[in-house]
């Protein structure tokens, strides 16, 4: 764990419940200054994804600003970003999936997000899934979003 100043910007990526969000948590919390920032992007849509949202919730704790926002990063990361406060958005590929579930423009929305972190003054962690590695998807939704991912990772 890094004890000195944060980048101002880190990609957390890895496999479903492989503990990225705890990291970013830990890498951010390891930081100085004041009290990190925590933008979350889940919605409960059944009652297992509530208890996730619960838990996670338990385990930040009060030392947390939470934000919860499903569509509009850029207008979170406006509203909250501050020079030596760490953020962690959790997580870009939910985010993704809200975003063309909401029928928006996945390009358009990356590239609103990529102009907000660059005005964010304070570290940014963002933590997405590795999709890409698996097999091709059997159906166009799938590869869509799979590629759409792939290029806001790049992007990031």
């Amino acid at each position: 764990m890094s004890t000195g100043a944060l980048p101002r910007m880190t990609l957390i990526l890895g496999g479903a419940r492989s503990g990225k969000s705890a990291y970013a948590m830990e890498l951010a919390g390891a930081a100085p200054g004041k009290r990190a920032v925590y933008i979350a992007t889940a919605t409960a849509g059944d009652e297992e994804m509530a208890a996730r949202i619960a838990a996670h919730r338990a385990q930040r704790g009060d030392a947390w600003l939470t934000v919860e926002e499903p569509l509009d990063l850029a207008g979170a990361l406006a509203a909250h970003g501050a020079a030596g406060t760490p953020m962690v958005i959790d997580c870009l590929t939910l985010w993704l999936s809200n975003v063309m579930a909401a029928g928006r423009d996945p390009e358009a929305e990356t590239t609103r997000l990529i102009g907000a972190l660059a005005a964010v003054p304070g570290p940014v962690l963002l933590v997405a899934n590795e999709v890409g590695l698996g097999i091709v998807p059997d159906n166009k939704l799938a590869r869509d979003f799979r590629d759409a991912h792939g290029r806001l990772n790049q992007a990031v």
